[in-house]
């Protein structure tokens, strides 16, 4: 039990600092052209993986965390992981309106905030 309380205190830390959009700029995100564009589609599905994770970002976002049930403390390790692994491959010279920066944005990290 304190294993996962420490868990679930590191998690809650690093996903409220690495997901930095607030859920009304993501879900606005999430509705432009540009955030359909990137990520990877599994078969069968028309949402990217990151599209999907990003709606699921705005939910976590919402809930109290006492309330939060064990799926969204996995995605959101899920998120911390993601953000830190793709921020780590930051492409040269601008990046506004890159591929990398709208990946980020889909998960919730503005990589220019």
């Amino acid at each position: 039990m304190q294993d996962e309380m420490r868990d679930h205190e590191q998690t809650w830390s690093e996903f409220r600092s690495l997901a930095n959009m607030t859920p009304t700029e993501l879900e606005r995100w999430l509705e432009t052209e540009e955030s359909k564009t990137v990520g990877i589609t599994k078969k069968g599905e028309s949402e990217s993986v990151g599209h999907a994770s990003g709606r699921r970002i705005i939910e976590i976002k919402a809930t109290k965390k006492v309330d939060l049930t064990d799926s969204q403390w996995a995605h959101m390790r899920k998120v911390v992981g993601y953000i830190k692994r793709h921020s780590a491959q930051k492409p040269q010279g601008d990046v506004t309106k890159s591929r990398w920066r709208y990946s980020l944005m889909n998960w919730g990290h503005d990589p220019l905030k």
